[in-house]
């Protein structure tokens, strides 16, 4: 979601005074990325208290967490794949930071509470539908993956088969929903389509102004790094394996049971090669 369709979607609760901070914003948008709060106020002109409402507004924890926004919707619009692929990686250690950086971003952000926040309805749902864009199948895949040994009920839904394979669902089930920047139309608009009908949602994302955070509060926002010229599945894939551990452990004994039941299954039918 851009800065225009957020404050266009917070327009109606926006103040005089942040309305005109609003205008001010619109006009030049890169502003946010790169002015301080005394900039912004000057330029408006009002108080940098006022910035900060109007940045709380939006959904943020303060000015800086919207400048942080800002600065990586900018980097977004300035390293597509087609632009990254035509300019220099920079050092392994530099990749090796921004990877790191992220992995330890994403431990942080998915804390014990934030995981059993995120697998509640997951735990509870009779159904369990899991909805990727392509660059975020990754996480979609190990999520299925886990989940599917430890509980009835989960699939994954393809894109040219989302209208057929939701059509059935209810506020009983659940869907699991992964997309990041630069979102794809048919993840957001399945997701819209299913707030609506009151279908319990669970986001992966990658920001507050991402579409998908204003239609759950069951989310979390990733720090999804840059790996030559496409995004890295990392933290998408370590969020996955997180959520189906917090699952599993709120099931209880039924899964030890499932299992083993599971193991079973695979040793008669030979599944895996011998010593």
């Amino acid at each position: 979601m851009s800065i225009e369709e957020r404050i266009a979607s917070a327009g109606v609760r926006l103040t005089p005074t942040e309305r005109r901070i609003a205008e001010t914003v619109l006009q030049d948008p890169t502003q946010l990325a790169f002015g301080t709060v005394s900039d912004l106020a000057g330029r408006v002109p009002t108080s940098p208290p006022s910035i900060v409402r109007f940045a709380a507004k939006l959904g943020f924890d303060g000015y800086a967490d919207l400048q942080r926004w800002a600065r990586a919707q900018v980097a977004n619009q300035l390293a597509t794949p087609a632009q990254r692929i035509r300019r220099p990686e920079g050092s392994q250690a530099d990749l090796e930071g921004r990877v790191q950086g992220a992995v330890g971003a994403t431990l942080a952000t998915l804390d014990q509470a934030t995981l059993a926040h995120l697998a509640g309805p997951l735990v509870t749902a009779e159904r369990i539908g899991i909805l990727s864009g392509e660059t975020s199948q990754a996480g979609a895949h190990v999520l299925l993956s886990g989940l599917s040994m430890i509980r009835d009920g989960v699939r994954l839904i393809e894109q040219h088969n989302f209208g057929r394979d939701l059509n059935g669902a209810t506020t009983r089930d659940a869907v699991v929903v992964f997309d990041f920047a630069r979102y794809r139309r048919s993840s957001i608009s399945a997701a819209r389509a299913l707030h609506r009908l009151g279908i319990p949602l669970v986001a992966i994302t990658d920001s507050p102004l991402s579409p998908l955070s204003r239609l759950t509060e069951h989310r979390c926002e990733l720090e999804v790094p840059a790996v030559g010229p496409f995004d890295s599945s990392l933290t998408a894939v370590l969020a996955a394996e997180l959520l189906v551990l917090e699952v599993a452990e709120s099931l209880g004994p039924s899964v030890r049971e499932r299992i083993d039941r599971l193991e079973r299954f695979w040793d008669e039918t030979g599944t895996f090669l011998a010593e």
